[in-house]
Order: C-alpha cells, then sequence, then structure tokens
C-alpha cells in the first residue's frame, strides 16, 4: 500500500478529481477540515487501513460537498423544501433512541434519513430518482460489511444496517462540525478544538441536507409529513437545534448513565481497534464519559432557559417493556394521530427486529477506567434531576 498522507491540498485536490468539479460553495468547511487532517496525520497512531480508510472518509465528504454544490446549481428549488417541526430523539447513548427512532420510521408519513443517505447524502450526478439506480446503496452496503467483517462483536453493540434508518450525526459530519470522527479514531486535538467551535455553521448546512434528501425522497415518490431524526451528538448543541429548528419538537430518553456510558465506550473502543493497532479502552472511556456529562450538563441548562414545554421524556426501562405505549406519548406530543396503519407498520418492525435476535453486549465497567462510583459523580446533577427524588 503507498503512503497515505493527509496534507489538506491533497485531500482536496483527490475530492475534485472525483466528479472534476471544483465549487465547494463557501469556507466553512476549511479550517475544521485542515485540523481534523493534522491530528489524523499526527495523533490517531492509525494503522494501513485506518489511514486508507479515514482518508478516504474526507474524500467522500468533500467530494459530496463539490456533488451538493452542483445539485443547488442545477435545481435551486431544493432550498425551498419546508422542514417542518421535525422529531429529535436524543439521549445518552444506549438509552433506546435507536429503537424509538427506527419503529417511530416505520410509520410513512415520517421521514426517516438511511444509513446510507447521512453517509452519502448526495447521489451521483446522472442519478435517475430510483433506488435501483442509486449507486450509494451498494457502496453503504460494503462499507457496513467491511466493518462488521473486521469486528463482528460491532453487532452485539448496535445494529447496523445500509437500508435502515439511522442517526443524522453524519449529516453535521458533513461540515466536520461534529464529534463523529472521534468514534473513529483518538484526536484529542481536533477534539478539544472543535469543542471550542461555534457549531452553527455545521447545524445550518446539516438543515440543508435535509431540505436536499427531502427532495431527493420527493423525486423518488415517497411520501411524508415530517421527519423523525435521532442523534446523541444533539444533547450538545441543543441550542442549536432550536436556533436551526425553531418548531422543533424534542424527546429525550433517559438511562442511568452508570449502565450507558460503559456501553458506549463499548462500542468505541470496537471501532477504535480497527483503524489503530495502538487504541486505548481507558482512554475510550475518559474522552467519551467527559464529553457526555458536558452535553448533558448543556442540555439541561438549555431545557431550564426554554422551558419544559418543548420536551417529553420518556425512560429506557418503559420503552423496552411498553414501546407502543410510550410512542403513543409522543404521537400524543407531536398532536399527530397514531393511525392503526401506523402501529401495525411498527408492530411488524419490532417482530422483526427483537434484540434478542442479536448476540449478546458482554464488557465490564473497569475495562474503560470506570467505577460506578465515579461515574455517579460525574453525572451526579443529572441522575439527582431524572433518577432520585
Amino acid at each position: 500500500m503507498p503512503d497515505l498522507h493527509f496534507d489538506p491540498d491533497a485531500v482536496v485536490a483527490d475530492a475534485r478529481a472525483v466528479d472534476g468539479l471544483s465549487d465547494f460553495g463557501d469556507d466553512n468547511y476549511r479550517q475544521p477540515l485542515e485540523k481534523l487532517l493534522w491530528s489524523l496525520e499526527y495523533e490517531a497512531k492509525l494503522n494501513d487501513i485506518g489511514r486508507a480508510v479515514l482518508r478516504q472518509r474526507v474524500v467522500d465528504i468533500l467530494s459530496t460537498r463539490l456533488r451538493v454544490q452542483a445539485y443547488l446549481k442545477r435545481y435551486p428549488d431544493i432550498l425551498e423544501q419546508q422542514i417542518v417541526e421535525p422529531l429529535v430523539i436524543v439521549g445518552l447513548p444506549r438509552t433506546g433512541t435507536t429503537m424509538l427512532h427506527r419503529t417511530i420510521a416505520a410509520d410513512h408519513r415520517m421521514y426517516a434519513p438511511l444509513w446510507y443517505e447521512v453517509r452519502f447524502p448526495c447521489p451521483a450526478l446522472d442519478w435517475d430518482f430510483t433506488a435501483a439506480g442509486d449507486r450509494r446503496i451498494t457502496e453503504a452496503k460494503a462499507e457496513v460489511k467491511a466493518m462488521v467483517d473486521a469486528n463482528p462483536e460491532l453487532l452485539a453493540i448496535h445494529p447496523m444496517d445500509a437500508m435502515g434508518p439511522d442517526e443524522d450525526i453524519m449529516l453535521l459530519e458533513q461540515s466536520f462540525y461534529s464529534f463523529n470522527m472521534q468514534a473513529f479514531a483518538n484526536i484529542p486535538g481536533f477534539d478539544s478544538w472543535i469543542e471550542a467551535q461555534d457549531h452553527t455553521p455545521g447545524y445550518q448546512y446539516f438543515r440543508l441536507l435535509l431540505q436536499f434528501l427531502q427532495w431527493q425522497k420527493k423525486r423518488s415518490g415517497q411520501p411524508g409529513e415530517r421527519w423523525v431524526l435521532k442523534a446523541p451528538h444533539h444533547l450538545h448543541y441543543m441550542d442549536l437545534v432550536f436556533k436551526v429548528f425553531p418548531d422543533a419538537k424534542v424527546v429525550q430518553s433517559h438511562r442511568d448513565p452508570v449502565e450507558t456510558i460503559p456501553s458506549l465506550a463499548s462500542l468505541i473502543a470496537g471501532v477504535w481497534v480497527i483503524y489503530s493497532d495502538q487504541a486505548d479502552p481507558v482512554e475510550v472511556g475518559r474522552q467519551w464519559a467527559r464529553k457526555f456529562a458536558r452535553g448533558m450538563a448543556h442540555s439541561m441548562a438549555v431545557r431550564e432557559q426554554l422551558g419544559e414545554a418543548r420536551f417529553l421524556d420518556l425512560w429506557f426501562r418503559d420503552t423496552v417493556s411498553q414501546p407502543l405505549e410510550e410512542i403513543r406519548k409522543i404521537y400524543d406530543f407531536l398532536g399527530m394521530e397514531l393511525t392503526p396503519e401506523a402501529t401495525a407498520e411498527m408492530s411488524r418492525w419490532q417482530d422483526f427486529n427483537r434484540r434478542e435476535l442479536r448476540p449478546p453486549h458482554q464488557y465490564t465497567l473497569d475495562q474503560f477506567g470506570f467505577s460506578e462510583e465515579g461515574l455517579q459523580q460525574q453525572f451526579r446533577v443529572y441522575r439527582e434531576r431524572f433518577f432520585t427524588g
């Protein structure tokens, strides 16, 4: 394998060569791109697979941005798409948000971003507006298969389906204003820098991509009334969710961090080991516990400022034991009827996606440098608000 380097100009040149395009639109992407590439080169300790895969991921993001610009020039009506009262599901990772998101997405009145759409939000320039002619699906299926082949234990932690609904953090990654790349490698310099930035440009580009995906779905004949979105990442920027989507409705799922954070660390560590031979699970635990303690504190502050009427709280124990009853609460919160047709669609999805059909997820707290007492203290304010009293 030839030496692969993360030089910004070379990566940009490779992206421009994909389709022969050169217009990126605004240059909001450039500074986070340069910071990210420096960390991947000098901090991440990537193996050969990691260097190849993550460099290509950045090239994919940049070539997508070029393609998006080309579509906007060809079809300016994309920007006329209205994103109306999106449902945004948040919560610490491992709190049942994936199950809620995918179950609600079974309602054909809902638009949901699929894995291949968030990974590759822009189709080829010659796309014929049909799934059969969409090369993104083939590429997405191959990428999911490669990840699972590299670490089969990932399926025990998180169900992966190239054609299924998935987290919209990968849409935020398209601007490089997200924490998604930190889930692939240890890049503390970029992590520290990006946390200190204003993520408004990332959320504005996220909204544009949702408009583009909605335009695509309508072009391919998919009906829908509103979006159902999901990403624990939004806890870190709840103020921007409402800044960019003022009429958003937020459902927050709750589960004790003592149970969720070690499970998250297990997932992240399972990915780090694919791309680096020096991945440290204790460092995974330190980084991601700190990150989500900070994000939860921010989210709680926003809730206090905006008022509780914009939020609906659900608890993991209830969504697992009585999912359709909890989903009925969500529809009441939205002011939507939970129709018999939607209920039947959701029930069918749940029958085919039972947790017991996947292998068990096994880990211990001390693998990641955690103790029960330490996590209780780190998330003390959140636990006191939602789990005691």
